[in-house]
């Protein structure tokens, strides 16, 4: 290290497991990255993506100023005033003259992974009063918060495994080992399933293909894909037809539990066996080890989310924890308490149970043209494109996407870029490149990279596997010419609601201002908060007024976290429902149950189509740094030997798939680590659209792998689009 070097703390914003890193710094470039051996949650443990910070920091296709599409179609560097003046003279008049309905919004995941995306979106939709909302939660993660939201009240109430102290922990559509986590917030996933296996515990893991995380389990089983709801409902039935459930003292917090073996008699597991091609024996066996682990948990992911019966299977992963009493307990899957969470509301003196709340409801409005219920306030981005290409009243005419590349990431992928190039008025994009969806913008308004932003995981701390906090101030200073991304967010929010050219700081009183009141606290606590800066002052608050009673200046002085403890049971504190209690079989899924039912009886198709997970990426927006290209992060088909041999296929060759959206062409790998019926494409590629400048990108393109969608075919419940167990067709490209 050079005598002008030196070293700073960054949380990694990369994924999900929010590791801590130590920066290395010459002047203000970011030379390398490290793990940070005294971060109180990681100790040091870093993965490809968080080691290559320093690449994608300093990407030189990140765009430094705005872009503004000039009077010849083409988009031109712009001072960042022009651009908010565009804005402000474009939006508004949409709204005056076709309401506000008109404008659509898109929010994109690495919004959770910055502190402006997790702010200032909430603020930005108060604004324009827009209904017309879609985010990638409807590609991901949605199925898990309508569960949450049906059983316990509160769509963002998800129990995490405790990873720490468990004995058994059984996955279904997860691999960590790739991931690092999703909706559990973990460092080193890999260090934490093995610590697992050394104490003597047990590891099942239920997934079509032997992936990493597979091939460190007990036991692998390669179930069909699209069958995890089947399979979670043989093993919640045998546990009551063998009189294994066990909810312990859950049982005074649980409404219909006497309805639930009726509800899931269907499914025993030789009913359920053929659809699964999983054998009864070890179904039944698997059911009779959770109920005898002294303690337990049942952990799904994206590969169990993103089928047509997702909501159910999310659904049935909670079923599980509770009929084994492994809910809100120690060593089973637990609620955590985030630093800046609600205060925990207590129960009335002397109740046995939580007070009533408001609960949850699905469909409170609907998409104009299929008439998709809306969820957690959003409609599924699947049906974006008709949302725009679709005459009539209340068309979306301008759209406002943050952080988010749904012609790369949603279904029919063409469909949707033709809609943004010839249906729209009017777009705003906010975005570091110039990508696929970005392209088709008429103002571009580029964040600064990471390394100038400060951090804290406001999302991701209530998923996490252990109770702490941290913070990190920017690790340089913000560059000349560049604006931060929270006075981005700020002023776009100024622009669109009448008020440009007021302080962006007035944007951060109004919402610390809205905080107090919720909060019933006084306005005189205003004045004491501490930061440097707007984002920083409603930290500050809002560590105030959560659980634990800290500090921004707390969080200064621990530039490494402060452990906040293990999990801990607190059902109560979280339930939202109307009874006050767990709605163990909430009407919506008891009425999607038939469905599932019809389902035992589906022939299912010669060959299908599963996504997987990369560890050198996320989605499309890690596929332009140079240090994560190649090795296994390529975008190939993997075919099991037998389906290759039947099919013509060798190893290399290009490969022709086709489904309901198109037909796209890939590598052929060769590999039995798919079972055989089953084809696999990693999500996110695609690259190959001209107009972008992402230049890593463009020399390593990959294929679309959901251009092969049409997005009609939907979890019902949640709006999620289909991703996984897609019937195909392979031949060898001509």
């Amino acid at each position: 290290m050079s005598h002008d070097s030196r070293t700073a703390p960054r949380i990694c914003p990369l994924c999900e497991a929010t590791c801590g890193l130590t920066l290395t710094i010459e002047g203000t470039t970011v030379t390398g990255a490290r793990g940070d051996r005294d971060d109180i949650f990681s100790r040091g443990f870093i993965c490809p993506k968080g080691a290559s910070f320093g690449g994608l920091d300093a990407d030189p296709d990140r765009l430094r100023v705005p872009l503004v599409r000039g009077e010849d179609g083409e988009l031109r560097e712009a001072a960042w005033g022009e651009a908010f003046d565009l804005i402000a003279a474009r939006i508004p008049d949409l709204v005056k003259a076709h309401g506000p309905q008109a404008v659509g919004v898109v929010l994109g995941n690495p919004n959770v992974h910055t502190m402006a995306g997790s702010l200032y979106p909430p603020l930005l939709l108060g604004a324009l009063r827009t209904r017309n909302v879609f985010t990638a939660s409807t590609l991901d993660q949605m199925p898990k918060h309508v569960s949450s939201g049906l059983l316990f009240g509160d769509a963002h109430a998800i129990p995490v495994p405790d990873l720490d102290r468990t004995g058994h922990l059984l996955l279904i559509g997860a691999n960590p080992l790739e991931s690092n986590g999703s909706l559990c917030t973990a460092p080193d996933f890999p260090g934490r399933l093995k610590a697992l296996r050394r104490r003597g515990g047990t590891l099942t893991v239920i997934d079509p293909r032997r992936t990493r995380t597979a091939r460190l389990a007990d036991r692998h089983v390669a179930i069909r894909p699209g069958a995890d709801a089947l399979l979670l409902a043989a093993l919640a039935h045998t546990l009551i037809d063998e009189k294994l459930a066990d909810p312990g003292p859950l049982a005074e917090h649980l409404e219909r539990l006497d309805e639930l073996a009726a509800a899931l008699a269907h499914f025993t597991p030789e009913a359920v066996a053929v659809a699964c091609d999983v054998d009864a024996d070890t179904i039944t066996a698997i059911a009779r080890e959770l109920a005898a682990a002294p303690t337990a948990a049942v952990y799904g992911r994206i590969g169990s989310c993103t089928v047509e019966h997702g909501t159910l299977a999310s659904w049935l992963v909670d079923v599980l924890n509770i009929l084994t009493g492994n809910l809100d307990r120690p060593g089973g899957a637990l609620f955590p308490l985030s630093a800046t969470a609600r205060a925990p509301r207590t129960a009335e003196p002397g109740a046995r149970h939580a007070a009533p709340g408001k609960g949850f409801a699905l469909g409170r409005w609907s998409s104009r043209v299929s008439g998709h219920p809306e969820a957690k306030g959003e409609l599924p981005i699947a049906a974006l494109a008709e949302e725009i290409d679709t005459p009539g009243e209340d068309r979306i005419r301008a759209l406002v996407v943050i952080a988010a590349n749904p012609v790369l990431s949603a279904p029919d992928g063409d469909r949707l870029d033709a809609a943004l190039a010839d249906g729209l008025d009017f777009m705003v994009s906010v975005d570091p490149y110039l990508n696929e969806t970005s392209r088709r913008a008429d103002v571009v308004l580029p964040p600064p990279p990471p390394s100038q932003s400060a951090h804290f995981d406001f999302a991701f701390n209530s998923f996490a596997v252990h109770n702490q906090v941290r913070y990190t101030r920017a690790a340089v200073p913000l560059e000349d010419g560049r604006m931060d991304e929270s006075e981005i967010h700020a002023r776009l929010i100024l622009a669109v609601s009448g008020m440009h050219g007021a302080p962006p700081s007035a944007v951060d009183d109004l919402a610390v201002d809205t905080a107090l009141t919720r909060a019933g606290a006084p306005k005189e606590l205003a004045a004491g908060l501490t930061g440097e800066s707007g984002p920083e002052r409603r930290l500050d608050l809002m560590l105030r007024l959560g659980p634990y009673g800290l500090t921004l200046q707390q969080l200064l002085a621990h530039p490494h976290g402060i452990d906040l403890g293990p999990l801990k049971p607190r059902l109560t504190e979280v339930l939202r429902t109307r009874s006050g209690r767990v709605e163990l079989l909430p009407a919506p899924i008891a009425a999607d149950l038939p469905r599932l039912r019809r389902a035992l009886g589906d022939r299912p198709a010669p060959l299908v189509l599963v996504g997987r997970r990369h560890l050198r990426s996320n989605n499309s927006w890690m596929h332009n740094v140079g240090s994560l290209t190649g090795g296994s992060n390529v975008c190939t088909l993997q075919i099991h030997p037998d389906d290759a041999a039947r099919l013509g296929l060798a190893d290399g060759d290009t490969a022709r798939i086709e489904s309901s959206g198109g037909g796209i062409e890939a590598p052929a790998e060769i590999t039995d680590t798919v079972r055989s019926g089953v084809v696999s494409l990693p999500h996110g590629w695609g690259h190959s659209r001209p107009g972008t400048r992402m230049s890593v990108a463009a020399a390593h393109p990959g294929a679309n792998v959901n251009q092969l969608l049409d997005g009609t075919l939907l979890d019902p419940l949640s709006g999620t689009a289909v991703l996984n167990a897609i019937p195909v067709s392979v031949t060898p490209a001509r």
